[in-house]
C-alpha cells in the first residue's frame, strides 16, 4: 500500500466515523460543548417549556388585538378596558 492509498483510506475512515457520529450520537463542537440528538438535559427543557408558554401568551394577545382591531361597532370605554386588561397579562 503506498502513501497515497493510506491517506485516502484514512479520509474515508475519519468520514465515515463522523457521519454515524453526527447521526446517532452527540456531537461536541471545538469548545466541547454537546449539540445535536444526543443532548437531552433539564435545561433544554425547562427553556423549551418557558418558551411555550410565552407563545401561547403571545396568542392570547395577538387574538384579543384581531377582535379589538375587526370590531367595528365598539365604544371607546371598552376598548379602553380590553387595553388595561392586555397591559395586567404577564
Amino acid at each position: 500500500m503506498n502513501p497515497f492509498e493510506m491517506v485516502v483510506l484514512i479520509v474515508i475512515v475519519v468520514t465515515i466515523g463522523k457521519v454515524l457520529q453526527a447521526r446517532f450520537g452527540g456531537v461536541r463542537n471545538k469548545r466541547g460543548h454537546e449539540f445535536g440528538p444526543g443532548r437531552d438535559d433539564g435545561a433544554t427543557e425547562n427553556e423549551n417549556r418557558r418558551l411555550r408558554e410565552e407563545l401561547t401568551a403571545m396568542k392570547d394577545r395577538l387574538a384579543v388585538l384581531e377582535r379589538l382591531a375587526t370590531d367595528s361597532n365598539d365604544s371607546g370605554a371598552r376598548l379602553d378596558r380590553e387595553i388595561e386588561k392586555l397591559r395586567d397579562r404577564p
